[in-house]
């Protein structure tokens, strides 16, 4: 029998968490429309694409969803604008970081020692403050119980681990050996949004996002289409076997994947479901769908001017999209481009990456 699963961002267990124990821009858009099928898009720049990035032509889309497999916060469905763009084509690889860290120094969030006061300014009142000993650099580390775990008590199997870091991404005894390809995780999204300057990039809008998760596709509730996942149809790295005690890993992998080891959407893009979540620039609004549901398209949304979400009024939360290889049908289902969740900026996760777009 399945256990019931949790609406809350259960899949993102913040650091403040274990240690303690209508945005939208209405704006003319230089958009053409395809005499073809009367869709509006953006229209190609001149030129040569930047490296690894493809070009992602925008245009009016339906965000969100009214699938049977969608979260409350991913509901009602509703008519999105947003100016053509260029998207990395995959996500940012443990290579690709270590390149920004020996150009600039820069020192990630996990390796920093946390501050008690902003751990609890995020946790609800009277909650006790932890333990000075774990007061240390470190992370939030995927560990398999080895017994059966009720799956509304996500402590079960997320644990901060000091020395966990993008450098040893299951904490010390870890390191990226044959990981190189492999994409980043155990940043924050204060790193992710330093690599993305370094790099002349920015951080997506979770509607740039999801516009280039879809793919071109209308309304279908996976990135290839509406078929569901099964052990003989593998398009993503996700977890496969019993949720989270057993992993068959009959996609071939027990936790993050190469870049580009599944097929890429309609848009050229690789692990836009599955393998780890991926940071937005958004603040999280937990309602946000249903403010811009009544207007007749919303162009180029934002997100909200700061986080909202009424089952955490304390948390700062910032977009993740896309679901990761920890998702499985019988908890969370994320791997949707509807699917959505807020996580503390601060915090990095061995789950949880990035990928960078650029305007024209």
């Amino acid at each position: 029998m399945k256990q019931t699963r949790t609406c809350p961002m259960v899949a993102c267990a913040t650091l403040s968490m274990l240690l303690a124990a209508a945005g939208c821009h209405r704006e003319t858009s230089a958009l053409a429309t395809n005499p073809a099928d009367g869709i509006v898009v953006s229209p190609q720049t001149s030129g040569d694409p930047p490296a690894g990035m493809v070009w992602i032509p925008g245009g009016r889309y339906e965000m969100g969803t009214e699938s049977i497999y969608g979260w409350p916060e991913e509901k009602p469905a509703h008519a999105v604008q947003v100016d053509g763009f260029w998207m990395d084509v995959t996500e940012v690889t443990n290579a690709q970081f270590q390149k920004f860290i020996q150009a600039t120094g820069y020192v990630t969030t996990a390796e920093k020692v946390p501050i008690l006061e902003e751990i609890m300014a995020q946790v609800p009142p009277g909650t006790p403050p932890p333990p000075p000993e774990l007061l240390v650099a470190g992370s939030v580390v995927f560990v398999i119980p080895d017994h059966q775990v009720d799956l509304n008590d996500f402590t079960q199997w997320w644990q901060w681990t000091p020395g966990a870091s993008w450098k040893h991404p299951e904490g010390p005894g870890s390191d990226l050996q044959g990981r190189e390809d492999h994409p980043v995780v155990q940043v924050s999204w204060d790193d992710a949004v330093a690599y993305a300057r370094w790099a002349g990039k920015r951080l997506p809008s979770e509607a740039e996002w999801e516009c280039a998760a879809r793919g071109g596709l209308s309304a279908q509730d996976f990135v290839w289409g509406n078929e569901l996942p099964s052990d003989q149809f593998l398009p993503a790295n996700l977890w496969q076997g019993e949720f989270p005690t057993q992993n068959s890993a009959r996609d071939g992998y027990l936790r993050t994947s190469p870049v580009k080891s599944f097929a890429v959407n309609k848009y050229g893009l690789y692990d836009m479901a599955g393998n780890v979540w991926e940071w937005c620039a958004d603040w999280y609004g937990r309602e946000i769908h249903q403010s811009m549901c009544g207007q007749d398209v919303c162009i180029n949304p934002q997100g909200p001017a700061r986080t909202s979400d009424p089952t955490q009024p304390q948390a700062l939360l910032r977009v993740q999209k896309g679901g990761s290889f920890l998702c499985h049908e019988s908890y969370c289902m994320r791997y949707r481009p509807s699917a959505r969740q807020g996580c503390s900026p601060d915090t990095g996760m061995s789950h949880v990456g990035f990928r960078c777009v650029k305007s024209k």
